[in-house]
């Protein structure tokens, strides 16, 4: 009897060192795949350098204008736009905050798995070289370091933005009196958490008649 229990000892002393070799190795693949995972995000999250100077066509349900974008005023913010246009991401998005002569903003994906996403994929400040005058463009922040897809078109020269960094990073060239026409009806009335949340499928509901960028390309 004895003899049985030295041997089932032996046997549980020498097992413990290889379940914890085996628990070493878990945790090892865990910390291999969230290392892989953050190092996939901070590859997406890598941004194409724009052209210094290009056009931009906004095909709204308004009607068309373009943009021309200048990476001299604002680098990070300039090639974060060239990207956006280049995936596509400006495709059935709409002018959720239309504030008459003040600003137009857009930039939530209506889907909010892709909303999600790119909420993600912060960019860096760019110091503010031009000044928010009516029909220039600029990136929305919730603070520093927060610009990621959203922006506005200043309805008129909004020149107190420009002190609490707002850098412009394009300006209209053609078409403005569309850009003024978008439907201002709603004003700030569309909560942003739930565009977030539910995309296009709570606008459309509760607010039908808000205008809508159709697709936004790179003029040849």
């Amino acid at each position: 009897m004895r003899q049985l229990v030295s041997v089932c000892l032996s046997v549980a002393i020498f097992a413990l060192p290889a379940m914890a070799v085996d628990r070493t190795k878990r945790k090892a693949n865990r910390a291999a795949a969230a290392s892989e995972k953050t190092t996939k995000k901070r590859k997406a999250s890598k941004v194409e350098q724009a052209p210094e100077t290009f056009k931009a066509i906004f095909d709204t349900t308004k009607g068309k204008f373009v943009v021309e974008a200048h990476r001299s005023w604002s680098q990070q913010g300039v090639d974060r736009f060239y990207d956006l246009i280049k995936v596509g991401f400006f495709t059935d998005i709409a002018f959720f905050r239309v504030v008459k002569n003040f600003v137009v903003q857009f930039g939530i994906h209506g889907d909010p798995k892709k909303s999600q996403e790119w909420r993600e994929k912060k960019i860096s400040d760019d110091a503010v070289k031009e000044s928010n005058k009516m029909g220039y463009l600029s990136f929305a922040t919730a603070g520093p370091g927060t610009r990621t897809t959203q922006l506005f078109i200043n309805l008129r020269d909004n020149t107190n933005l420009d002190s609490m960094g707002f850098s412009p990073i394009a300006k209209v060239i053609e078409g403005i009196d569309v850009v003024k026409s978008i439907n201002s009806e709603y004003g700030e009335r569309p909560h942003q958490g739930k565009i977030q949340a539910e995309g296009n499928a709570y606008l459309k509901k509760e607010f039908s008649k808000l205008d809508y960028i159709k697709s936004v390309t790179i003029a040849k």
